[in-house]
């Protein structure tokens, strides 16, 4: 096994474009991408119209563009968005693959 790291990030879909370019050129080699739904501080998200559904996207990294991701969405996205970013130390196999 092989520690890595999980980013995950769930925000407004509005962002969606952005902060896919903003993943490949902060070093991601991949991500997974779904429509999320719940309940938070910014009150209840449950997606009936388009400006009011949220995503999630999750990144396995290693902890240097972990750090880049998270540095990234707090000073480009948190003081305008709903977001939330948080990290998970993990073990993954075939490691090459993030």
């Amino acid at each position: 096994m092989n520690k890595r790291k999980l980013v995950t990030i769930t925000t407004e879909s509005v962002l969606e474009s952005m902060l896919v370019k903003d993943l490949e050129r902060l070093g991601a080699r991949g991500y997974t991408l779904i429509e999320a739904r719940g309940r938070g501080s910014s009150g209840m998200r449950n997606a009936d119209w388009d400006q009011n559904r949220n995503i999630q996207i999750t990144v396995i990294c290693n902890e240097g563009v972990a750090s880049a991701i998270v540095d990234h969405c707090q000073t480009q996205y948190y003081s305008d968005y709903a977001m939330v970013v948080y990290v998970t130390d993990i073990e993954v196999l075939r490691p090459e693959k993030f």
